[in-house]
């Protein structure tokens, strides 16, 4: 992904493997009738179902704690945390029906026009990612998307009036992705939603295991797993720390728009000198401050190699938590960067290293690692490199189980 293009991705989904047991339950309207066909799913997983022509639902799961979501289109998506570590009672769901006074999305008018078409292609580029497996997927039911552009703070906002379906052929899934907010904004990309996968076929093809192995690999959820199984330099990854500062060869972002503004007011009048030393006038040193505007924002200095596990996680009541200073830079050395990456969002080709750089910074202090190896919190980590590049197309649901080596 290119500098500064960030990535906040929510699923929040906790697991903790341990015997199995059932959820059951039944939907209802707000007028106590019976839901028939309503889905009913843990957040980003594989484990779903829909209800029978009674309403009702029955589940098979591992002991833990979920975000169990319930849908139907035309009411309320409706998301419940439960705990199965003890006897679940049956659960009665009741479903609101949307208004369509308060719906902005359905009264929004979307006009199919080349507009809609160019932020199509924005829309996946940036949600699906540019990764080879990116291309390998097909958002089946695109015209449910309605954007909204906002030229002055060069905004891009998009809804959708029923889940995305995305048929992802790379890794062999049907996925319905229910979602609730999508922007990029100052290079900025943030979406959320909910997830939930199917398997293109009943039995997965060899292609199909091969390909979510090579996803795992060197993946964030990889990372993490690694992290509670103390295993990152058995698994390939090194962790070094830096810290990031204000570049003083920049100019301030204040001083640049004032730059511009200055130059726009005398247009193409006034040049910059290129034989002095000193800008003469100031025009000239505008035209200077809007030069050195290329420059990096920040500067980052290493100061930590091969950072020891204790200063990446603390402990409390047996709580793993993810608990650092500053930023990490993790490097996965098992694979090499895809040629897209190297590419770059504009084009400018990257120097190979030949391996996966990311990098982190926890945004509100430390967070909890569940065991399942995802974050209670995943929108608590800021995450630049490697990881933002790898989008929506490379995630894994959540209750993958990685091949033994």
């Amino acid at each position: 992904m290119k500098k500064g293009l960030f990535a906040f991705l929510l699923f929040t989904y906790i697991f903790s493997a341990f015997s199995q047991t059932f959820v059951e339950g039944k939907v209802f309207t707000s007028k106590n009738q019976t839901l028939p066909g309503a889905s009913v799913y843990l957040n980003n997983t594989t484990i779903g179902t829909t209800t029978n022509n009674k309403g009702e639902f029955q589940l098979r799961v591992e002991k833990g704690t979920y975000d169990l979501v319930v849908s139907f289109i035309g009411y309320t998506t409706l998301r419940t945390t439960i705990n199965t570590n003890s006897e679940v009672d049956f659960l009665t769901i009741k479903l609101t029906q949307e208004s369509n006074i308060l719906d902005e999305v359905i009264l929004k008018k979307t006009i199919y026009d080349d507009d809609w078409k160019y932020n199509l292609s924005r829309f996946k580029n940036l949600f699906l990612g540019r990764t080879k497996l990116a291309y390998q997927c097909e958002i089946l039911n695109p015209k449910v998307l309605h954007f909204e552009y906002k030229s002055k703070t060069d905004e891009l906002t998009a809804d959708a009036r029923a889940p995305l379906q995305i048929k992802h052929k790379g890794l062999g899934y049907l996925i319905s992705y229910d979602l609730v907010t999508f922007s990029i904004k100052n290079q900025r990309l943030y979406f959320s939603g909910y997830a939930r996968y199917t398997n293109l076929k009943k039995s997965v093809r060899k292609k199909w295991k091969r390909a979510r192995q090579e996803a795992f690999n060197g993946s964030q959820m990889h990372f993490l797993r690694s992290v509670l199984k103390k295993n990152l330099t058995k698994d390939g990854f090194v962790v070094n720390q830096f810290r990031r500062e204000l570049n003083p060869e920049r100019p301030s972002d204040a001083e640049i728009r004032t730059a511009r503004e200055l130059i726009s007011l005398h247009g193409k009048s006034f040049m910059v000198s290129l034989n002095n030393s000193e800008p003469l006038t100031k025009i000239d040193s505008a035209r200077v401050t809007i030069r050195n505007s290329s420059k990096p924002k920040y500067k980052d200095f290493l100061y930590k190699r091969n950072v020891p596990y204790r200063q990446l996680v603390s402990l409390e009541k047996q709580i793993i938590n993810l608990d650092f200073k500053d930023y990490l830079s993790i490097i996965y050395k098992n694979e090499k960067e895809e040629e897209n990456y190297l590419r770059g969002i504009f084009g400018q080709k990257k120097r190979e290293s030949g391996l996966q750089t990311s990098s982190i910074v926890l945004i509100n202090g430390k967070v909890n690692i569940d065991p399942s190896g995802i974050l209670e919190k995943p929108d608590a980590l800021f995450v630049e490199g490697y990881w933002a590049f790898e989008s929506f197309a490379n995630m894994l649901p959540l209750d993958y189980v990685a091949e033994k080596n």
